[in-house]
Protein backbone atom coordinates (compact mmCIF):
# COMPACT_ATOMS: atom_id res chain seq x y z
CA UNK A 1 0.00 0.00 0.00
CA UNK A 2 1.24 3.60 -0.93
CA UNK A 3 2.07 5.88 1.98
CA UNK A 4 1.21 9.47 0.82
CA UNK A 5 3.19 12.65 2.28
CA UNK A 6 -0.15 13.77 3.69
CA UNK A 7 0.01 11.29 6.10
CA UNK A 8 3.48 11.54 7.00
CA UNK A 9 5.17 13.74 9.54
CA UNK A 10 4.95 17.33 8.21
CA UNK A 11 8.86 18.31 7.40
CA UNK A 12 10.44 21.21 9.19
CA UNK A 13 12.59 22.10 6.32
CA UNK A 14 10.73 21.04 3.77
CA UNK A 15 13.39 22.38 0.88
CA UNK A 16 15.62 19.98 2.08
CA UNK A 17 13.46 16.32 1.92
CA UNK A 18 12.58 13.47 3.41
CA UNK A 19 15.49 11.89 2.64
CA UNK A 20 17.59 14.56 4.06
CA UNK A 21 15.18 14.52 7.11
CA UNK A 22 15.89 10.83 7.52
CA UNK A 23 19.65 11.53 7.48
CA UNK A 24 19.22 13.98 10.38
CA UNK A 25 16.94 11.45 12.60
CA UNK A 26 19.56 8.78 11.97
CA UNK A 27 22.02 10.93 13.33
CA UNK A 28 20.02 11.56 16.38
CA UNK A 29 20.18 7.74 17.26
CA UNK A 30 23.91 7.33 16.63
CA UNK A 31 25.23 6.80 20.25
CA UNK A 32 29.09 7.51 19.76
CA UNK A 33 30.02 11.18 19.62
CA UNK A 34 32.48 10.74 16.81
CA UNK A 35 29.81 8.85 14.83
CA UNK A 36 27.37 11.39 15.20
CA UNK A 37 30.12 14.43 14.29
CA UNK A 38 30.94 12.39 11.26
CA UNK A 39 27.28 11.71 10.27
CA UNK A 40 26.80 15.53 10.67
CA UNK A 41 29.61 16.37 8.25
CA UNK A 42 28.22 14.15 5.53
CA UNK A 43 24.54 15.78 6.31
CA UNK A 44 25.95 19.41 5.74
CA UNK A 45 27.96 18.19 2.72
CA UNK A 46 24.37 17.04 1.24
CA UNK A 47 22.90 20.43 2.10
CA UNK A 48 25.56 22.23 0.76
CA UNK A 49 25.38 20.19 -2.74
CA UNK A 50 21.70 20.87 -2.76
CA UNK A 51 22.40 24.64 -2.38
CA UNK A 52 25.27 25.00 -3.61
CA UNK A 53 25.20 29.15 -2.40
CA UNK A 54 25.51 27.72 1.09
CA UNK A 55 28.95 26.88 0.30
CA UNK A 56 30.12 30.50 0.74
CA UNK A 57 31.92 31.10 4.08
CA UNK A 58 29.38 33.92 4.67
CA UNK A 59 26.61 31.37 4.80
CA UNK A 60 28.68 28.61 6.70
CA UNK A 61 26.76 29.08 9.79
CA UNK A 62 22.99 29.27 8.03
CA UNK A 63 23.51 25.10 7.15
CA UNK A 64 24.59 24.25 10.98
CA UNK A 65 21.65 26.28 11.96
CA UNK A 66 19.34 24.12 9.58
CA UNK A 67 20.47 20.84 10.77
CA UNK A 68 20.21 22.02 14.40
CA UNK A 69 16.46 22.98 13.51
CA UNK A 70 15.73 19.71 11.61
CA UNK A 71 17.35 17.63 14.84
CA UNK A 72 14.87 19.97 16.46
CA UNK A 73 18.02 20.93 18.61
CA UNK A 74 18.60 17.33 20.10
CA UNK A 75 21.59 16.36 17.76
CA UNK A 76 24.65 16.68 20.43
CA UNK A 77 27.34 17.10 17.79
CA UNK A 78 30.62 19.85 18.40
CA UNK A 79 29.39 22.67 16.19
CA UNK A 80 32.05 24.39 14.61
CA UNK A 81 30.59 28.04 15.65
CA UNK A 82 27.68 28.88 17.72
CA UNK A 83 24.49 27.39 16.41
CA UNK A 84 20.91 29.51 16.72
CA UNK A 85 18.92 28.55 20.01
CA UNK A 86 15.30 27.13 19.86
CA UNK A 87 14.03 30.53 22.09
CA UNK A 88 15.75 33.01 19.61
CA UNK A 89 13.40 31.40 16.69
CA UNK A 90 9.92 32.50 18.13
CA UNK A 91 10.77 36.03 19.10
CA UNK A 92 9.58 38.40 17.99
CA UNK A 93 10.46 41.95 16.04
CA UNK A 94 10.57 45.27 18.42
CA UNK A 95 7.33 47.29 17.79
CA UNK A 96 8.05 50.08 15.66
CA UNK A 97 7.22 53.29 17.44
CA UNK A 98 4.91 55.05 15.02
CA UNK A 99 4.37 58.86 16.24
CA UNK A 100 0.02 59.46 16.09
CA UNK A 101 0.05 62.92 15.54
CA UNK A 102 -2.93 64.51 13.90
CA UNK A 103 -3.18 65.46 9.97
CA UNK A 104 -6.02 67.88 8.69
CA UNK A 105 -5.65 67.57 5.49
CA UNK A 106 -4.69 63.98 4.57
CA UNK A 107 -4.85 64.40 1.07
CA UNK A 108 -1.61 66.12 1.09
CA UNK A 109 0.00 64.18 3.57
CA UNK A 110 2.32 65.14 6.81
CA UNK A 111 5.89 65.50 5.01
CA UNK A 112 3.95 68.28 2.70
CA UNK A 113 2.46 69.41 5.95
CA UNK A 114 5.95 69.58 7.40
CA UNK A 115 7.10 71.96 4.22
CA UNK A 116 4.47 73.97 4.30
CA UNK A 117 5.31 75.07 7.72
CA UNK A 118 8.95 75.04 7.05
CA UNK A 119 8.56 77.72 3.91
CA UNK A 120 6.43 79.76 6.63
CA UNK A 121 9.58 80.23 9.04
CA UNK A 122 11.59 81.62 6.05
CA UNK A 123 12.46 84.89 5.55
CA UNK A 124 9.74 86.61 2.68
CA UNK A 125 11.87 87.05 -0.40
CA UNK A 126 11.59 85.35 -3.94
CA UNK A 127 13.10 82.39 -2.71
CA UNK A 128 10.07 81.67 -0.31
CA UNK A 129 8.25 82.81 -2.89
CA UNK A 130 9.51 80.20 -5.72
CA UNK A 131 9.17 77.50 -2.51
CA UNK A 132 5.90 78.60 -1.85
CA UNK A 133 4.72 77.82 -5.85
CA UNK A 134 6.30 75.16 -5.90
CA UNK A 135 4.36 73.81 -2.67
CA UNK A 136 0.88 74.85 -4.06
CA UNK A 137 1.45 73.20 -7.51
CA UNK A 138 2.11 70.42 -5.71
CA UNK A 139 -0.62 70.67 -3.80
CA UNK A 140 -2.78 70.55 -6.66
CA UNK A 141 -1.50 67.61 -8.09
CA UNK A 142 -2.30 65.86 -4.74
CA UNK A 143 -5.71 67.23 -4.90
CA UNK A 144 -5.91 66.56 -8.42
CA UNK A 145 -5.66 62.30 -6.96
CA UNK A 146 -8.64 62.62 -4.92
CA UNK A 147 -10.89 64.65 -6.82
CA UNK A 148 -10.75 64.05 -10.39
CA UNK A 149 -13.44 66.21 -11.53
CA UNK A 150 -11.06 69.80 -10.91
CA UNK A 151 -9.61 71.73 -8.46
CA UNK A 152 -10.14 75.10 -8.25
CA UNK A 153 -6.90 77.36 -7.00
CA UNK A 154 -8.69 79.32 -4.74
CA UNK A 155 -8.78 76.51 -2.46
CA UNK A 156 -5.79 75.64 -2.73
CA UNK A 157 -4.78 78.92 -1.50
CA UNK A 158 -7.61 78.48 1.18
CA UNK A 159 -5.98 75.15 2.04
CA UNK A 160 -1.89 76.54 1.84
CA UNK A 161 -3.37 79.78 4.60
CA UNK A 162 -4.91 77.44 6.84
CA UNK A 163 -1.83 74.69 7.03
CA UNK A 164 0.39 78.03 7.57
CA UNK A 165 -1.46 79.45 10.20
CA UNK A 166 -2.17 82.28 7.96
CA UNK A 167 1.53 82.96 7.29
CA UNK A 168 1.29 82.30 3.62
CA UNK A 169 -1.27 84.26 1.55
CA UNK A 170 -1.90 84.01 -1.92
CA UNK A 171 -3.71 86.18 -4.06
CA UNK A 172 -5.80 84.31 -6.58
CA UNK A 173 -5.97 87.51 -9.12
CA UNK A 174 -2.04 87.70 -9.00
CA UNK A 175 -1.13 84.26 -8.80
CA UNK A 176 -1.84 80.80 -11.12
CA UNK A 177 -0.95 77.75 -10.23
CA UNK A 178 -0.05 75.29 -13.51
CA UNK A 179 -2.78 73.14 -15.06
CA UNK A 180 -3.13 69.47 -14.77
CA UNK A 181 -4.78 67.11 -16.86
CA UNK A 182 -5.66 63.79 -16.34
CA UNK A 183 -3.55 61.21 -18.18
CA UNK A 184 -5.97 58.39 -20.01
CA UNK A 185 -4.36 54.88 -18.48
CA UNK A 186 -3.34 52.75 -21.40
CA UNK A 187 -5.35 50.26 -23.06
CA UNK A 188 -4.18 46.79 -23.39
CA UNK A 189 -3.82 45.24 -26.51
CA UNK A 190 -6.79 43.87 -28.13
CA UNK A 191 -6.06 40.00 -29.42
CA UNK A 192 -6.87 39.67 -32.60
CA UNK A 193 -9.38 37.22 -33.93
CA UNK A 194 -8.34 34.18 -35.52
CA UNK A 195 -10.62 33.36 -38.38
Amino acid sequence: MLTYNTRRKQLVLPEYGRNLQRMVDYACTLENRDERNACARTIIRTMETLFPELKQPENSHKVWDHLAIMSDFKLDIDYPEGVVKAEELDTKPQEVPYTQSKINHRHYGKILEEMIEKAAGMAPGEARDEVVLLLANQMKKMMLAVNSDGVDDRRIFADLAAISHGEIRLDPETTHLNEYREIPQPQGKKKKKRK
